[in-house]
């Protein structure tokens, strides 16, 4: 233990803690998964212990593993808030906002955002980056980003959250003469197309199909963006559940999802922390896009 720890093998570990997948964190931090299991394994050796159980069905936390993970966590969070602060302390010019999108995320709620900021008590500029809800949540947490606009499909603990967008869900069909609305519970005969779960459409997706006890029938590939799952659709190999803003042309033939009448929609947050230097703008600019919801 004379060694120091090293910080990047312990953000290994702690995105492996989070993932529960040795290659969903390793895609995470953009590094191949041997390189990310190497590091975990040198990081035992330090601690002594392994840290992770791994099995066919997935990966868990060792007794060990139990009590460190959690240390580990806060020594990241302690870390993130020295190099945050330092950076705001070095550059006092420097007044931005930096904002991260998921893919899902529609233009109209992204110009909401720039018209908001100018009204903010201390003129700021807006810097946005898209990334996958992994690499967000991620760079939230250590303090890459300031907040962020993510489908509202999974807890972020000890985060503030506001619900700053709704959007309906239409169904992409691949009958052309199909434009009625299609209800729920008759959506459990169709076969969907999935993209990777990465955005958050696929988790909306099995959630709600969860939430309402049905089975979800799935092709059994993936389509990379939502003009594949278009070109897909007409293929015939299945249907494809977007949010309504997300159709890559208002000609792709595609119907109203309901549930008992009513439009199912899917929600979008802001997520920031209470800690953050800028806590009182990004409180302020969250108030804002919510109230101005359609």
């Amino acid at each position: 233990m004379a060694d120091r720890l090293n910080p990047e093998a312990l953000r290994y570990a702690q995105a492996v803690a989070e993932t529960k997948s040795f290659s969903a964190a390793a895609r995470a931090y953009g590094v191949t998964q041997p390189a990310l299991s190497n590091g975990i394994a040198k990081l035992e050796e330090r601690l002594g212990d392994k840290l992770f159980h791994r099995s066919p069905r997935g990966v868990t936390r060792t007794a060990f593993g139990a009590r460190i993970l959690p240390l580990i966590e806060r020594a990241l969070e302690a870390l993130d808030a020295v190099a945050a602060e330092a950076g705001r302390l070095t550059e006092p010019g420097e007044q931005k906002i930096r904002m991260g999108l998921s893919p899902l995320i529609g233009s109209s709620l992204v110009a909401r955002v720039f018209s908001m900021v100018q009204d903010l008590p201390v003129a700021r500029d807006l810097v946005l980056r898209e990334a996958n809800m992994q690499e967000l949540r991620a760079d939230l947490r250590d303090g890459r980003l300031d907040i962020i606009l993510i489908p509202a499909v999974a807890a972020m603990p000890r985060f503030e959250h506001r619900v700053v967008d709704v959007e309906p869900i239409v169904v992409v069909s691949p009958d052309p003469a199909q434009a009625a609305p299609l209800e729920l519970g008759e959506a459990g005969d169709e076969r969907f197309i999935l993209v990777p779960d990465t955005c958050g459409l696929t988790t909306f997706t099995t959630q709600l199909f969860q939430a309402h006890e049905m089975p979800l029938r799935t092709y059994p590939g993936e389509a990379a963006s939502y003009q594949v799952l278009a070109d897909w659709t007409k293929l015939g190999l299945g249907s494809a559940m977007i949010p309504r803003s997300k159709l890559t042309s208002p000609d792709v033939p595609h119907r109203p999802l309901l549930n008992g009448g009513r439009e199912v929609q899917i929600s979008f947050e802001a997520v920031w922390s209470a800690a953050s230097p800028l806590a009182a703008d990004l409180l302020h600019l969250a108030d804002g896009l919510a109230a101005a919801r359609p």
